[in-house]
């Protein structure tokens, strides 16, 4: 294994990342606040789609971020609706909201890009950051890429700091683990759960944004592949913690960009087989492969305000 093989092997791990860290955040925001969100799927298909047909008709790839965000913030504010106002199972609506993105975007997919599937879309430019990006191997991984990657590594930074040493991250966190206490305490748990899923809807939707403008460059049907689940097993691979989190899903990229590699070199497996690693490794995490995640105690109880009830 050469460098050369090596440097574009971790380059690609990086790209592959990114869409499942900013989908994993947005779930860590909903789900810190006691909303499960298995709705991460429908999330990333709908920015996905969003973003491609709005810098397919504008040639604007900004107008398509944009785009992606407000779509995200209505999914996201679908989804706190249904739990949050109409105590629906949280679980319910999150897949409920996953069916219709999947058949929404098909059947407007096969309109929007039907005599156009192949046509590549504009794309974010790599902005190089003076100095690091003349590092060697890791000035191209971290310091040559779009401004959605420099986002990312903002978010993460943020978040951390904001769930942990702030005063409102103590709110959001205490609404996900004893809402009736955040409640007593003057804390609003229907507003604090509002905003994390609709802000958790924004970032899945930026994770499908970049899937489109960064990674393939247009549109097809089903392409989130399943990154919201692994997005999930994400959270729980890092504990609900934005570091650890991020982390797993940096094992999940490397794990799929190996299996492409593998694939690539044409090794005599079967591809069928190596399409299931990344997904053998987040069932692998799921069941406690790196310890006992115990999850924020509120998760997926809906929480009645008014009555001061939990069913």
């Amino acid at each position: 294994m050469d460098i050369a093989f090596f440097s574009d092997y971790l380059a690609s791990t990086i790209h592959l990342t990114i869409p499942l860290a900013y989908a994993t955040l947005g779930g860590l925001y909903s789900e810190r606040s006691g909303i499960l969100n298995i709705a991460l799927e429908g999330m990333l298909i709908t920015g996905a789609f969003t973003s491609a047909s709005a810098t397919f008709y504008t040639n604007n790839v900004w107008i398509g971020l944009v785009a992606a965000l407000i779509v995200g913030a209505l999914v996201g504010l679908l989804h706190a609706f249904l739990c949050v106002t109409l105590r629906v199972n949280q679980l319910v609506s999150g897949l409920a909201i996953n069916l219709v993105a999947a058949g929404i975007t098909s059947f407007l997919g096969r309109l929007v890009f039907a005599n156009n599937s192949t046509q590549r879309l504009p794309n974010l430019i790599a902005i190089k950051i003076p100095i690091f990006a003349n590092i060697p191997l890791v000035g191209r991984l971290l310091f040559q890429q779009d401004i959605l990657v420099y986002l990312l590594f903002i978010i993460i930074g943020f978040t951390t700091y904001f769930l942990f040493y702030t005063n409102p991250g103590l709110n959001l966190r205490a609404v996900g683990e004893y809402p009736q206490a955040a409640d007593t305490a003057g804390v609003s748990v229907v507003r604090i759960r509002y905003m994390a899923v609709i802000f958790g809807g924004c970032l899945a939707s930026l994770g499908g944004a970049y899937l489109t403008l960064v990674q393939v460059r247009y549109f097809t049907e089903g392409m989130s592949a399943g990154k919201g689940f692994i997005a999930i097993a994400s959270l729980i691979f890092g504990k609900w913690h934005p570091i650890y989190s991020t982390l797993a899903c940096l094992l999940f990229g490397a794990t799929e960009a190996l299996q492409l590699r593998i694939q690539a070199l044409g090794v005599n497996i079967p591809y069928q087989f190596l399409m299931m690693l990344p997904y053998i490794t987040a069932l692998l995490a799921t069941i406690g492969l790196a310890g006992k995640s115990t999850p924020p105690a509120g998760l997926g109880v809906s929480y009645g305000s008014s009555k001061h009830d939990v069913r």
